[in-house]
């Protein structure tokens, strides 16, 4: 009995002791359900938002397809059809119970102060998107980009995008992100492996990596934009200070 128990605590410790970071351990640990509770966290719960969205889908797909075992060991492979059918089902209710909060509780949510978990800024890049491609566009781009498609979600309910509405676009960018990435990682996988056979690890992490680097772009992207309309901005009011006085003048004119 000893021997039993202290088996159980170190394969708990072990468990407990993962990078919540990386797809791979998270697959290998947890398995199908390590998905699917991963998916609804990431897009329904605002301290999710670091989890690994869309490598973890990626990988997921790698680990259904028949070189699973080269890539992750022996009995780790996952079903397919598990991950077709309940990846986009705990995505869609993720962000649905996002939406539910926001718009019961309101911008009471965002009230904290900024922290490593929490920043005030990802709320406000969140609403920039809505604002910018209008609620349905918003609700399907930000399932492609990290962060914001955890507090889009909230956010939309907050600035009283109906339940209904948000539902519609919710399930279309839902099963877009979830099954287009899983689908990616599967035949990409089989088509890795018929060429470089079981050194298909050293390959595929690599893709991986550029994926998440993919799903980054779009905000430094932003960030870029956003830097260089604050310095064009900036040097025509180093260039003419007295720019808006003519409007002033004719505004206390009339």
């Amino acid at each position: 009995m000893p021997v039993d128990t202290a088996e159980k605590t170190r394969a708990l410790t072990e468990q407990l002791a993962i990078n919540p970071m990386d797809p791979k351990e998270l697959l290998q640990t947890f398995g199908l359900v390590g998905v699917w509770v991963i998916l609804f966290a990431e897009t329904g719960l605002l301290l999710g938002f670091f989890l690994p969205g869309d490598s973890l889908l990626f990988l997921a797909g790698v680990a259904a397809s028949p070189v699973a075992d080269a890539m992750f060991g022996d009995g780790t492979k996952l079903s397919l059809t598990g991950l077709l059918i309940g990846a986009p089902i705990c995505a869609i209710a993720g962000a649905q119970l996002g939406h539910f909060l926001g718009a019961r509780y309101g911008r009471k949510m965002f009230e904290r102060p900024d922290s490593r978990l929490f920043k005030r800024e990802y709320v406000e890049k969140a609403e920039y998107y809505f604002e910018k491609f209008g609620p349905a566009k918003a609700v399907v781009l930000a399932r492609f980009i990290p962060i914001v498609r955890t507090f889009l979600n909230p956010v939309a309910g907050v600035l009283g995008m109906p339940a209904k509405t948000f539902f519609l676009w919710n399930v279309i960018g839902g099963i877009l992100w979830t099954d287009g990435i899983i689908l990616g990682g599967y035949f990409l996988a089989e088509s890795i492996y018929d060429v470089v056979g079981d050194h298909i690890d050293r390959y595929i992490l690599p893709v991986v990596a550029l994926i998440v680097l993919i799903s980054v772009l779009p905000i430094f992207i932003e960030i870029i934009r956003e830097r260089r309309a604050r310095r064009r901005a900036a040097a025509i009011a180093a260039e003419d200070p007295a720019q808006t006085t003519p409007a002033a003048g004719r505004h206390s004119q009339v």
